[in-house]
């Protein structure tokens, strides 16, 4: 969730007096020259931004300050509305846009460091997006900060969007979902695992090639987090994924049934042409997988539930239709 701004309709006129300074971002507090210049304008000044519980100035304490050295005794607020630690965030946002005072890195980084603290569900790139810095920065000041963020297992992307902050758990809670409920949508696996479509999409293909769900990079980059191999909950999440996609992932037989279509598969694992090229390299496994024995049917035949034996027989129909589409062109092609 991303912080709301004022109210920009309502504004109001307050005494001066009854205004209090907030904890601003600016390390070394408001500059000087830069009050004078404002107090030097003779237009009315533009309406400050402050915190309606408590009355403390999120945005405009340069204003402020030149409204008091012209002895104005009122001045024109807009009021922000949600907690001391949304309004900080709106001050930083409001001194990182063009046109006003900017913040010096410094200023920035010390921003970042408290927006870390109060919002540890926030993304590196939401962070950097208020505080004016690179994402990379934000996520060397998280490594580094003394004070270490509550536990929590999903961050606040830029896009609103919540997202697990371990993204191997989340293709691993996935891959069990799938497994367990093959007929269920992209959106569903997907809003119950905690990750996007794309994501869930994926691993649906990764799952239906004999791959671990997880790529090799997340893996890795896993072990080097936390110095070790993934959590026990996501070994028992993943050695669901695996136990459910077994009869994919397996070495495989052809059954007798089959002709040469062992050998023939066999010679096309070592034709350089198909190993060598990505394309060749997801047929193989696609053939792989489809060519298993008469036990392994068996057994997948038996995992069918009582209820969704002809849904599952229209969707293998339907594969062997594709197939069959395809060795039609390849045969027409002739070579």
């Amino acid at each position: 969730m991303t912080v709301s701004g004022p109210e920009q309709r309502h504004t109001v006129v307050l005494p001066l007096t009854s205004l209090l300074p907030a904890a601003s971002p600016r390390l070394a507090g408001e500059d000087p020259r830069h009050v004078q210049a404002i107090a030097r304008l003779d237009s009315p000044l533009p309406p400050i931004v402050v915190h309606r519980a408590t009355l403390r100035v999120v945005d405009g304490m340069h204003r402020l300050r030149a409204a008091r050295l012209r002895g104005d005794e009122r001045i024109a607020v807009r009021f922000f509305e949600g907690s001391e630690e949304d309004a900080f965030v709106h001050a930083v946002r409001a001194n990182t846009r063009p046109g006003g005072l900017p913040l010096t890195r410094a200023d920035r980084s010390a921003a970042a460091e408290r927006i870390i603290r109060s919002h540890p569900h926030w993304s590196d790139r939401l962070i950097a997006s208020a505080a004016g810095l690179a994402a990379s920065t934000v996520a060397t000041l998280r490594r580094r900060t003394g004070h270490p963020a509550a536990p929590t297992t999903t961050r606040t992307g830029r896009d609103g969007r919540v997202r697990p902050l371990n993204a191997a758990d989340g293709r691993r809670r996935a891959g069990a979902l799938i497994a367990a409920r093959p007929e269920a949508s992209l959106r569903e696996i997907a809003h119950d695992a905690g990750i996007a479509v794309g994501t869930a999409r994926d691993v649906r293909l990764r799952l239906a090639l004999g791959q671990d769900p997880v790529p090799k990079k997340l893996r890795d980059a896993e072990r080097r987090d936390t110095g070790s191999v993934p959590s026990v909950v996501s070994s028992v999440v993943s050695s669901a994924v695996g136990d459910a996609a077994s009869a994919v992932v397996a070495p495989v037989v052809v059954p007798s049934s089959a002709g040469d279509g062992s050998s023939s598969l066999s010679r096309l694992r070592t034709d350089p042409s198909l190993r060598l090229t990505e394309g060749g390299r997801i047929l193989l496994r696609l053939l792989n997988a489809h060519a298993m024995g008469g036990d392994r049917w068996r057994r997948l035949l038996d995992a069918v539930p009582a209820h969704r034996r002809q849904t599952v027989a229209q969707a293998a129909r339907h594969c062997a239709a594709s197939w069959m589409r395809f060795a039609t062109e390849l045969e027409r092609r002739g070579g």
